[in-house]
């Protein structure tokens, strides 16, 4: 499991240290809330390819068995901490918002995926208006089956490579298809990490250009509303 530090999104005009999208977004960082406890001989478990980091300050959303451990490979179990987590952004949202958008990177991206459904259901206590998954996956916990039973209408953008030897390319692409808007598909030829070659880099921007265009229509919209 990586350090999971997942940026929500507020577009902007205005340069900041984002190389890749400066001129269209700002990021703030939330931490995941779960410190993760490296296991100390994977011998002595059913799952000893594990490929945990070296990464002594580890953080994860929730943990999908109860030894508090978490793969995405996993099918079933428990999700404990997902409250504490999707309160933590809710948060996050009302302390420092309003956010355009939200992006996570694995088990970041797959929390993400079920926010999205949880905001469509009306659950969520916070809004946003598109969302970046990156070698992004469904979560396989019992508790979150539910939330992949409906499509899910919202902007998104999915990054994840063909080698992934973490995250199956089959696992990113079984996520994207639970989005009923057309999804913008980002692929690259290596593993588990988000490229930044020029091939993506004109595609995350060609993504923000176009939410950047549907947030006037929608403030254009609202102001037409407000004159009525």
């Amino acid at each position: 499991m990586n350090t999971n530090r997942q940026p929500i999104i507020r577009q902007s005009q205005h340069k900041n240290n984002e190389k890749i999208v400066h001129k269209f977004a700002q990021f703030t960082y939330i931490t995941a809330p779960h410190k993760v406890i490296p296991v100390d001989n994977l011998e002595n478990i059913d799952e000893p390819n594990i490929q945990q980091s070296t990464d002594s300050e580890q953080y994860g959303w929730w943990f999908n068995r109860d030894d508090r451990t978490f793969r995405g490979i996993r099918k079933g179990g428990p999700a404990i901490g997902f409250e504490d987590s999707v309160r933590l952004v809710e948060e996050t949202f009302e302390e420092h918002g309003p956010f355009d958008g939200i992006l996570g990177f694995s088990q970041g991206a797959c929390f993400v995926s079920l926010l999205c459904d949880l905001q469509q259901r009306g659950i969520l206590k916070c809004k946003f208006n598109f969302a970046i998954m990156a070698s992004g996956f469904k979560s396989g916990s019992l508790p979150h089956l539910k939330y992949y039973e409906e499509s899910i209408n919202i902007p998104t953008m999915h990054i994840y490579g063909k080698n992934d030897q973490i995250i199956p390319t089959e696992m990113s692409e079984a996520l994207a298809s639970c989005y009923e808007e057309e999804a913008l598909i980002v692929t690259h030829d290596g593993g588990h990490y988000l490229p930044a070659s020029g091939v993506q880099k004109h595609l995350y921007q060609k993504f923000f250009k176009c939410c950047i265009f549907q947030k006037s229509v929608r403030e254009r919209n609202q102001d037409t509303d407000q004159g009525l």
